[in-house]
C-alpha cells in the first residue's frame, strides 16, 4: 500500500467528527470520501472536511479507496466489514468488532483467509499515558504485576446523544460500549484473559431521550446496564471491572495496576491524556512525567498504525484479533452473570507490541 492511503468513512455520526479532526495530524493517510445511510449526515461531514459524498456500496467498491474507516453503529459492523473484505479492502472499525463473539471470529478468520487486515478501536491504549505506563510496568517499576482494579460508572447517553437507544441494545450496554476501553487497556498491558465471572443487572428499565428530534421518546433497555466482573488472565494476574450506565451525573474512569512493589494509576482509558502516577510502599502518589505525542494523541492513531503496519508488512497493534478477544471477554462476563458460573474464554490474542514514548526522569 502506498502512502498516504486514501480512506473512505462509512458512518457519519457523532464520532466521525473526532476522526475527521484527528486525521489532520497524520501523513500516512488522507480522508477523501464519506457515506451514510442518512445522506444529510454524509453531506454535513463532507462539507466540514472537504470530502466527496458517495453511497455506502459505491464507497466500499471504489477501487481508488485503499482503506475503509467503519464508524457505523455496532449492529451494522459485521455487514460493513464483511462487505469491505469482499471488496478486497482492509478496514479499521470502531468498537466493538461485532456484537457477538461468533461473528467477530468469522470476520477475523475471513480477513486471514483473504490476506487482509482488520484494525479495531479503541486505540486509546496507543496513547502516550498508557504507553508510558506500559514502559514503567515492563521496566519493573512496581515489581511483579498482581491485579487490576478498574471502574467506569457514567450516566445514560439519553442526556447527550440523539439516538441513545443504540447504547442500550443487546450487543451494547456498558460492557460492550465502554468496556472495550478498559478490557483493551488491560490486555495491552498484561496479555489475554483466560476466564471470567460476573454479576449484571438493569436498574432503570426504560429511558427518555432528552435531546434532538426524538426528545421525549421513551425506549426499553435491552441489555444489563450495570455489571461487575472478575477476570483471571493467562499470566495469572487478576482483574476486576465495574461498568455501569446507572450513575447519574457522574463520570468515574479508574484503572489501577497493583504489583508486588507498588501501584500504577492510569488516566481515563477513553482519553489520550491525563496524569500517570506511581505509588510505592507507604509513599504518597508521585506523578510520572512523560513525553506526549501532541496532536497525534487522538482517535485515528490506530488507523495510522494499521496503515503503517500494512506498508511495513508487520502485525498491527489495534488488531482484529484483539477486538475479537475483547468481544469474547465481554460476552463471557454476561454469560457468567446470566448463568451464575465461571466462563472459560476460548479466544486468545497476542499482547500488542509496545509503542514507546519516553518518561521523563
Amino acid at each position: 500500500m502506498s502512502m498516504p492511503a486514501r480512506v473512505g468513512i462509512v458512518g457519519c455520526g457523532v464520532i466521525s467528527r473526532q476522526y475527521a479532526e484527528g486525521a489532520k495530524a497524520f501523513d500516512s493517510f488522507e480522508l477523501v470520501a464519506c457515506a451514510d445511510l442518512d445522506p444529510s449526515q454524509a453531506e454535513a461531514l463532507a462539507e466540514a472536511h472537504d470530502l466527496e459524498v458517495a453511497s455506502v456500496d459505491d464507497l466500499i467498491g471504489d477501487p481508488s479507496i485503499d482503506v475503509v474507516l467503519n464508524l457505523t453503529p455496532p449492529a451494522a459492523h459485521v455487514d460493513v466489514i464483511r462487505a469491505c473484505l469482499a471488496a478486497g479492502k482492509p478496514v479499521y472499525t470502531e468498537k466493538p468488532l461485532a456484537t457477538e463473539t461468533a461473528d467477530a471470529a468469522e470476520l477475523v478468520a475471513e480477513a486471514h483467509r483473504l490476506g487482509l487486515r482488520i484494525g479495531c478501536a479503541p486505540d486509546t491504549f496507543l496513547g502516550s499515558p498508557y504507553q508510558a505506563g506500559r514502559a514503567l510496568l515492563d521496566a519493573g517499576a512496581i515489581g511483579e504485576p498482581l491485579s487490576v482494579n478498574a471502574a467506569v460508572l457514567v450516566g445514560g447517553q439519553e442526556t447527550w446523544h440523539p439516538n441513545p437507544d443504540i447504547f442500550f441494545a443487546d450487543g451494547a450496554g456498558p460492557l460492550l460500549d465502554m468496556g472495550p476501553y478498559y478490557l483493551t487497556a488491560i490486555v495491552s498491558l498484561l496479555g489475554p484473559v483466560a476466564r471470567v465471572a460476573g454479576f449484571a443487572s438493569t436498574r432503570t428499565s426504560r429511558r427518555t431521550i432528552q435531546i434532538g428530534p426524538r426528545a421525549g421518546e421513551q425506549f426499553a433497555v435491552a441489555t444489563p446496564s450495570h455489571a461487575t466482573a472478575a477476570m483471571e488472565l493467562e499470566s495469572g494476574v487478576t482483574a476486576n471491572l465495574v461498568a455501569s450506565f446507572e450513575t447519574n451525573g457522574q463520570y468515574v474512569c479508574d484503572l489501577e495496576l497493583h504489583g508486588t512493589d507498588g501501584v500504577i494509576s492510569f488516566p481515563d482509558p477513553n482519553r489520550f491524556d491525563g496524569p500517570l502516577r506511581v505509588r510505592r510502599g507507604h509513599e504518597g502518589w508521585q506523578e510520572v512525567p512523560y513525553t506526549a505525542r501532541g496532536d497525534r494523541d487522538v482517535r485515528g492513531i490506530g488507523l495510522h498504525e494499521l496503515v503503517e503496519a500494512i506498508a511495513a508488512g508487520r502485525p498491527e497493534r489495534a488488531s482484529g484479533s484483539l477486538g475479537l478477544h475483547v468481544v469474547d471477554v465481554a460476552r463471557g462476563i454476561l454469560v457468567a452473570a446470566a448463568e451464575s458460573r465461571i466462563v472459560e474464554i476460548d479466544s486468545r490474542t497476542a499482547q500488542p507490541e509496545a509503542m514507546p514514548v519516553e518518561t521523563i526522569a
